[in-house]
């Protein structure tokens, strides 16, 4: 199972993001862990500048932006 969090205020654009990747992992059938991280103190410990970012087992893999479908898919294979 990977752990993904995604790191935001909680805007719009980082409740995209977060139903995106679990839309994505669902078709792709990969078990998922998703968290929401909008502790200032979280975003800095991972070097994020702006939301929403998207962290797969520890590792920050985006930022910034929506992430792109094909993105996603590639982060979940991987």
């Amino acid at each position: 199972m990977k752990t993904v969090k995604v790191l935001g205020s909680g805007c719009k654009k980082c409740i995209k993001a977060a139903e995106l990747v679990e839309a994505v992992a669902l078709e792709l059938g990969v078990e998922v862990n998703i968290e929401k991280e909008s502790s200032p103190e979280a975003m800095l410990a991972y070097g994020v500048m702006s939301t929403p970012a998207i962290v797969i087992d520890e590792t920050l893999v985006h930022s910034g932006s929506i992430p792109s479908r094909e993105s996603v898919v590639n982060w979940l294979n991987g």
